[in-house]
């Protein structure tokens, strides 16, 4: 085994490792949360960013806030975009943040007159604080990433790395599921989203992560896997993930890591030779029958729910009247917030408040497309498409950006279903910002 098999087979075994040990001894989920937050900060500090360590450590945290907040490993739920905030503004302070990006320094201004009108307009009894950084932590993480990455030279290889340090607490996290409930069969009696097979958190968030999991280790099959066993290892820990993901019976998480895949393949196969189309022929296929393999397997595991799940369907084979399970009519609230209060929208965090005064249930947007333009107005209106329009006007300048489509497409669909409630989309964001290439300086500045 070479050399590089050997020490990729390790990071593997350490995470399942760490998966094992959070779920039978608890109090290692603040150790592991602790150590990410004070190693990592050693790590950027040590090294001076010089190869965009910061990135890596990032990404680290993204990957591990979903097993660090069922476990209760987080210093605080929000704490990880904050992590994230800190350890890229440690980046900027050894290498500074891209001077061009500007269309991100817009979208924060953006936010402002929301953030300031909350505090006129949330009522009297509200945590003014707690409702804010709520709602306005996602958006905030997203610009300041966005600043450190944008138009940044980094080579495929660097790319790679970071997408495996997103890898592999998602990982661990699978164990930690496997563990949690080794016999799916047994608590899976419906086609709602199941918090059993989730970890005892909620599906929507679980399912994200795990759908982002799949797609990262099935790329590196594609790309990362340059020997039979790293194809096989690869491809085991792929299936693991997307089996676990399948059974949360949550859909939106899978849906989206399916699309990213697809656009990964077709980017790859428009840009290759005819050898190249030939190559990744064999890989679609096997991917495609791996698919299948997992789908078949998880509708035996349920006894065929899995299907009526995906079909719209309850226990009993009859359609369900909502796709979305009410979450339509939270987002048709927020639209018509914004035709009420189109300038400068209701305030951030107000959307809440309004919706249990209209509506007489309190809860939190899973839209954060509604979210924005309903608490924000036409700024959030201008800031969404800023948000669109930046990474495709890259695009046309650099096409070589292999990720830059499946990073979007994430974002997109995972803000649809589940606004920024995580540090994933956020960050995964403004990693199609970054200028990719084949070989690049470690040193290049932007």
């Amino acid at each position: 085994m070479k050399k590089e098999d050997r020490s990729y087979l390790f990071l593997i075994v350490l995470h399942v490792v760490i998966g094992m040990l959070i779920f039978m001894l608890p109090f290692v989920a603040k150790i592991y949360g602790f150590a990410i937050f004070v190693v990592g900060a050693y790590y950027i500090i040590k090294t001076q960013n010089v190869n965009n360590e910061c990135l890596k450590v990032a990404a680290y945290v993204v990957g591990s806030e979903i097993i660090l907040r069922m476990t209760g490993g987080n210093i605080s739920y929000e704490f990880s975009k904050y992590e994230v905030i800190i350890f890229l503004f440690l980046g900027m302070y050894f290498k500074g943040f891209s001077r061009s990006a500007f269309p991100y320094w817009i979208f924060l201004l953006l936010l402002i007159p929301g953030v300031i009108m909350a505090t006129f307009v949330l009522n009297f009894n509200s945590n003014i604080n707690n409702a804010i950084a709520f709602n306005i932590s996602g958006p905030v993480c997203l610009a300041f990433a966005s600043l450190y990455t944008y138009r940044r030279k980094i080579s495929l290889e660097q790319m790679n790395s970071i997408l495996l340090c997103v890898g592999l607490p998602i990982l661990s996290c699978t164990v930690y599921l496997i563990f949690y409930t080794p016999n799916v069969r047994d608590v899976i009696t419906g086609t709602a989203s199941s918090f059993e097979t989730s970890g005892g958190f909620g599906p929507n968030q679980v399912a994200t992560f795990l759908g982002l999991g799949m797609f990262i280790f099935f790329s590196r099959i594609i790309l990362e896997s340059k020997s039979t066993f790293l194809v096989i290892l690869n491809l085991i820990v792929a299936l693991n993930i997307s089996y676990r993901g399948m059974v949360t019976f949550s859909r939106g998480g899978m849906i989206t890591g399916f699309l990213m895949i697809i656009m990964l393949l077709l980017f790859l196969y428009f840009k290759s030779n005819g050898a190249g189309k030939v190559k990744l022929s064999y890989i679609f296929i096997i991917i495609s029958l791996a698919m299948m393999a997992i789908w078949s397997y998880s509708s035996y595991q349920t006894g065929g729910l899995i299907d009526k799940r995906y079909a719209n369907q309850d226990a009993a084979g009859r359609s369900k009247e909502s796709q979305f399970t009410g979450r339509e009519d939270v987002a048709q609230n927020e639209i018509n917030m914004f035709f009420k209060n189109p300038i400068l929208g209701v305030g951030v965090g107000k959307g809440v408040e309004i919706r249990e005064q209209e509506m007489g249930i309190k809860i939190a947007s899973h839209d954060e497309i509604t979210r924005m333009l309903a608490e924000h107005g036409s700024l959030g209106l201008v800031g969404l498409l800023i948000l669109l329009v930046t990474p495709f006007v890259l695009f046309v300048e650099n096409k070589f950006n292999m990720y830059l489509i499946c990073f979007v497409v994430f974002w997109f669909l995972t803000i649809n279903h589940a606004a920024m409630r995580t540090a994933a989309p956020a960050f995964i964001y403004s990693l199609a910002l970054l200028n990719v290439q084949l070989r690049t300086s470690s040193r290049d500045e932007t």
